[in-house]
């Protein structure tokens, strides 16, 4: 059976992190914590592993996960431009619960799916899986449930739906908030002829607290699903029955 490494012991966390590291490197699944729910996650840059994780969930390429990245320095790399008002988003959320969906940069050699050019990324706000991506850059990481169940906010949960796809998991006990992260919209700030940001999902950050940083930037009407860009083109409304793109 796929080992369960408790991070929660210093015994098990070094052989853990070193266990999952290697994983990754080659191509494989990994469940870690995040500040939000627990995710499943794959190497960003290795179409492969990234279609092993859609698989695993049943999703399809339609539905691209979202990256997780280590720091600012990592976003700035992996989209086209950081507009003003997402340097202020970044300031205010990150790390934490927030992804943003940018235009991707375009020389990237990489496969997270039916994207149109756009990436959903965001900097977690937990120790264990931020030391993991300084190791191992950018992880497409989604939300560690199979397409239909709730996010995954245990370990046991997790296992249960992902079993033996998954080569190695992460413990460190229950999610810290159970909620998955606010995603808002940003492409139209690269060279938008009306530039808004989009909530396509609301979560951990509140419309109120965007709304602060944002100003009239933000938009008022919540998106529908339908309208929403590819990188985050699972259902994105407030119900609870609505599949989580990313964590």
């Amino acid at each position: 059976m796929s080992p369960v490494y408790d991070c929660r012991d210093e015994s098990q966390l070094l052989p853990g992190m070193r266990h999952a590291r290697q994983a990754i490197g080659r191509g494989e699944l990994v469940v870690l914590p995040t500040d939000t729910v627990y995710g499943i996650a794959a190497d960003a840059f290795n179409a492969r592993a990234v279609a092993g994780l859609l698989e695993a969930k049943g999703r399809t390429r339609q539905q691209p996960p979202p990256v997780l990245v280590a720091g600012v320095g990592t976003l700035r790399a992996l989209v086209a431009e950081i507009p003003p008002a997402v340097d202020d988003l970044v300031r205010e959320f990150w790390p934490g619960g927030l992804t943003i969906v940018l235009p991707a940069q375009p020389s990237l050699s990489w496969d997270l799916g039916e994207t149109r050019g756009t990436v959903a990324v965001r900097m977690p706000a937990h120790k264990i899986t931020l030391e993991l991506l300084e190791e191992t850059g950018p992880l497409a990481v989604s939300s560690a449930n199979l397409t239909g169940m709730p996010a995954a906010v245990d370990i046991d949960a997790a296992r249960d739906m992902l079993g033996e796809s998954v080569a190695a998991y992460l413990d460190a006990g229950v999610s810290e908030t159970g909620i998955a992260s606010t995603i808002v919209d940003a492409t139209t700030l690269v060279g938008g002829t009306e530039p808004r940001v989009r909530v396509l999902r609301e979560g951990a950050i509140s419309r109120e607290r965007l709304r602060e940083v944002l100003g009239d930037l933000l938009e008022d009407d919540p998106v529908d699903a339908r309208d929403a860009p590819a990188a985050t083109s699972a259902p994105v409304g407030d119900t609870p029955d609505a599949e989580a793109p990313g964590p």
